[in-house]
């Protein structure tokens, strides 16, 4: 694979967008941050409650869900709010992406009957948008916990597994890292990879736009995305002081 750069802001196939997480970035919810990658502009916060759904009433276990949307000139064209206020199909399925993600990272049967419910809002759309949500998701929701913990509201910190999220795709025949949207409009394949800081994969989103693709490219893209997420996952240790 050619190293050389091919890609229109200067970098080469395996790098990743500038990073950036700004921590307590709203001054009510408990945990809030707002998160760069390269253009895309996300806020999440994690507000916790002290109630949990009713299938898990006297149960002693915890709850995390989320709520995705975008500004409506979050990209280059206004969209229109739903008047009736329904969710999109695809920000249905975003939601409950970074809702798995979330519960996946930490012990949620260890907080007590403890919600923490993320919301995830773009303010500036460049691809990578719902990758840019989980990792903001997860910084979000460990700042609420812990919170919750100095509140006397959960007992102790639950055990948990730092996550990142990250898209990769086939560009021009490239497996590449990282989409900001003018790639991921042309991509071939286009795949969206969910890992935690063990190596492990959460969930892996991958589909062909154009053109099918083999085992060892499936292959390629799938080290791509754990390298970047590793990249994402030590940004993120550093920021916590873990």
């Amino acid at each position: 694979m050619s190293e050389i750069s091919v890609r229109e802001d200067g970098r080469k196939f395996d790098e990743i967008r500038p990073l950036n997480i700004t921590r307590n970035y709203l001054k009510w919810p408990e945990g809030s941050v707002l998160v760069e990658i390269g253009e895309t502009k996300v806020i999440v916060t994690a507000s916790v409650e002290d109630s949990v759904p009713r299938f898990l009433k006297n149960s002693g276990k915890g709850w995390i869900t989320a709520e995705y949307d975008m500004l409506p000139r979050a990209t280059d064209r206004r969209r229109n709010r739903d008047r009736n206020r329904r969710i999109p199909g695809r920000s249905m399925e975003i939601q409950r992406l970074i809702g798995r993600s979330i519960r996946a990272a930490f012990d949620i049967d260890a907080i007590g009957e403890v919600s923490i419910k993320i919301d995830a809002d773009v303010i500036q759309a460049d691809g990578g948008t719902r990758c840019a949500s989980i990792v903001g998701a997860f910084v979000a929701a460990y700042d609420g916990i812990q919170k919750a913990v100095e509140n006397g509201i959960i007992l102790k910190m639950p055990s948990f597994n730092v996550i990142a999220a990250i898209s990769v795709g086939i560009v021009k025949g490239i497996p590449m890292l990282d989409l900001p949207y003018i790639e991921d409009s042309q991509a071939e394949v286009d795949m969206n990879i969910i890992s935690s800081e063990d190596g492990k994969f959460i969930e892996v989103q991958g589909t062909a736009e154009g053109k099918n693709f083999t085992r060892d490219e499936l292959n390629q893209l799938l080290d791509l995305g754990i390298k970047g997420n590793s990249e994402i996952i030590l940004y993120i240790k550093k920021k916590l002081n873990l």
